[in-house]
């Protein structure tokens, strides 16, 4: 299995252990591919989504609804 970017470990540690667990598969899945980051919808409140976005850079993470 290949590593995690900085840029993820560091947000997941930044969570609770449920909420980086509830989210860590959709991570995995941007390594596997190694061409789209990660947006994250709704941070900070009870309903977060995270999924990988082609507008986001490998190893990065936005976090956000809209794109300015």
């Amino acid at each position: 299995m290949k590593a995690l970017p900085e840029a993820y470990e560091l947000y997941l540690a930044g969570l609770s252990a449920a909420e980086a667990d509830a989210i860590r598969p959709v991570f995995l899945e941007s390594v596997a591919e190694g061409d789209h980051g990660i947006l994250i919808r709704g941070a900070g409140s009870h309903h977060v989504q995270a999924l990988v976005d082609p507008r986001v850079p490998f190893g990065e993470i936005h976090e956000g609804y809209m794109w300015d």
